[in-house]
């Protein structure tokens, strides 16, 4: 982590040549992506009720409670849900049509507080080594498929999170949304 001492700066970096950046008075956000930059990741959990939670945040979204602590988590889950782009807004992101956004249910405190309840993360289906998924990994890939986290580094102790399929895991057949 950074010295708390030191003037706050924001963190900068950049993806597939667009500019990236972290305020620097979002402080929930730095914390979060300063892990993210060293490969550790590590979510909210508040000490009142005992629940993670993402994204980053000054209260606890299950309890309201305002003391919360970072923790390390594995990043591992289940695709939940997804979002195929075939018409990509960001011109850098054209020639890589169609990618997936996923919204990856985490392994960790699966259906808690209640039976509907988890810690969901969205990012991008990237490989294995961070860079985004080519057609035929995006056709692989559907509710319920097996993810792990990779992280792509973009800065200086800077990194996205992202999804890759998780090649330890036994695959189920994913659902799809009809072509």
């Amino acid at each position: 982590m950074p010295d708390p001492a030191a003037p706050l700066q924001p963190i900068t970096g950049e993806h597939m040549g667009m500019p990236l950046s972290i305020n620097a008075l979002d402080l929930p956000n730095r914390d979060y992506f300063t892990y993210c930059g060293a490969h550790d990741f590590r979510l909210q959990r508040c000490t009142d009720c005992d629940l993670v939670e993402y994204p980053p945040r000054t209260a606890c979204m299950w309890c309201g409670g305002s003391s919360l602590e970072w923790v390390p988590v594995e990043g591992k889950g289940l695709v939940y849900s997804y979002s195929e782009v075939h018409h990509a807004i960001q011109p850098a992101l054209r020639a890589h049509t169609p990618y997936l956004i996923l919204m990856v249910e985490l392994d960790t405190q699966r259906g808690k507080p209640g039976d509907q309840d988890g810690v969901r993360v969205g990012a991008n289906l990237v490989t294995a080594h961070g860079d985004l998924a080519p057609p035929d990994l995006v056709a692989q890939v559907g509710i319920g498929s097996r993810m792990r986290m990779v992280f792509t580094d973009v800065g200086d102790n800077f990194a996205l999170p992202q999804w890759t399929l998780d090649e330890t895991a036994d695959q189920p057949t994913p659902w799809r949304y009809p072509d």
